[in-house]
């Protein structure tokens, strides 16, 4: 894959503490006109300055594709460097906010959220134009104190959905053939993810990209989900109880397990470490499935990234949230899984958030 490799020193914008690069004019958190840079500080820990582009052939570049048009703050014109002339303000970058509807059922957005200076979330989906038949979601969330994370996520999402669209295993004609085609489909789509993140990573990198990974496969009837992470998918039936599809794969969840409060470990200081995840020092990539038979609807599929299910984390709250959300937006789901994007910025966007639904 091509790559493209830079270096920059990393200091602090005067006005808002956040991280700029030595050569920028503006600050890409707050939109400052900065001075001629003093003394650089130590380097963050998150938000990591990107040192490999996706290759331009792939679509989405991280690094360089800007929204076409004015500047969103004040109209102006935005300059060669990627900010407002006028204002000042950073162009939206296409990797910040991005949608997918592949079929009128499923949808997915990917938001930059508030804090984050970059977009790590990833997300890639697919769909078959009858509703309830056959839809693919992908969700990656790069770590964010890795290098490229954002660039090895994108590629990852889009590798792995690209292997799930290939096949659509029958098995030997039996159910249990069927489901164990399809888990081995699930655990081939997160090597080629893997792959991928490998791919997008510097080799001399001292902090290798990484990124979680959650799919779902919904075929006929038969629902598979498959996590290496915290990246969650849960379903949501209309007339039946509320689900989550997947474990968690880190230490809040190991603590969940021994007895601890849901929401005493999820908000501990140890609440995001996860314990398994893709990139180059992953202990272990094999997805953990979960398989549901005679999958009908009506009800929600939703894969998400953590920046939704840390303001409601439980599978009834966030069900009630999702069903108020789809009555609210005429049940069309890239309506809705906007507004559950805006809904999580309005509970403070701490991370990057990525919502995909599915609508049986």
């Amino acid at each position: 894959m091509d790559v493209a490799m830079t270096s920059t020193t990393r200091t602090v914008c005067p006005s808002c503490g956040g991280p700029i690069a030595d050569a920028d004019r503006f600050c890409e958190a707050c939109g400052a006109e900065l001075q001629p840079a003093g003394p650089s500080t130590p380097a963050l820990d998150t938000d990591t300055e990107p040192t490999i582009e996706l290759n331009p052939a792939a679509g989405l570049n991280p690094a360089a594709a800007v929204v076409p048009g004015p500047c969103q703050s004040c109209g102006g014109t935005i300059g060669a460097e990627g900010y407002c002339e006028t204002c000042g303000a950073k162009a939206v970058k296409l990797r910040d906010h991005f949608t997918e509807q592949p079929a009128p059922w499923v949808a997915a957005v990917c938001d930059r959220g508030i804090r984050h200076s970059r977009n790590e979330d990833a997300v890639a989906i697919a769909a078959d134009p009858e509703p309830g038949t056959r839809a693919l979601l992908v969700v990656c969330d790069g770590v964010s104190s890795s290098l490229d994370s954002d660039v090895a996520s994108l590629a990852a999402a889009r590798a792995a959905r690209d292997v799930l669209v290939a096949g659509r295993a029958q098995g030997m004609g039996t159910e249990s053939s069927r489901v164990a085609a399809v888990v081995a489909r699930m655990k081939a789509a997160a090597d080629a993810a893997n792959d991928a993140v490998l791919e997008n990573t510097s080799p001399d990198s001292p902090n290798p990209a990484s990124c979680t990974f959650v799919a779902t496969v919904l075929e006929d009837g038969l629902l598979v989900a498959g996590v290496v992470g915290d990246s969650r998918a849960y379903w949501f039936p209309d007339n039946a109880e509320a689900m989550a599809l997947t474990v968690d794969d880190s230490w809040a969840a190991e603590l969940i397990a021994t007895g601890v409060p849901r929401h005493e470990a999820e908000t501990g200081p140890q609440a995001h470490a996860i314990t398994r995840w893709l990139g180059k020092d992953a202990p272990d990539h094999t997805p953990r499935t979960t398989v549901l038979n005679d999958v009908t609807g009506p009800g929600w599929l939703l894969v998400c990234s953590d920046g939704l299910w840390n303001y409601c984390s439980e599978a009834a709250p966030l069900a009630d949230l999702v069903r108020q959300t789809a009555a609210a937006h005429g049940g069309e789901p890239l309506a809705i899984s906007s507004a559950l994007v805006d809904w999580a910025n309005a509970q403070g966007g701490q991370d990057n958030i990525t919502v995909a639904l599915a609508r049986l």
